[in-house]
């Protein structure tokens, strides 16, 4: 694991953002740089588009999903 340097902006937004979506800074910015990547290497992708396949990948069932919101 290594050290990056970002500047005090970014980092207080990566700091609020992961108040509200209840992550570490840590994870926060890990997400952002996932995300990022996988964007870059699908431009063609909304946001949605590629968090849709990275649950998909997980396992995750969006018909179980659907079942509790009834």
């Amino acid at each position: 694991m290594g050290i990056v340097n970002i500047d005090d902006e970014l980092h207080d937004q990566i700091r609020k953002a992961s108040a509200v979506a209840c992550r570490s800074i840590n994870a926060q910015a890990a997400f952002w740089i996932k995300i990022g990547m996988l964007a870059e290497i699908s431009p063609t992708l909304s946001f949605n588009e590629i968090i849709a396949r990275e649950l998909q990948a997980a396992g995750v069932e969006a018909q179980a999903l659907r079942g509790l919101a009834a």
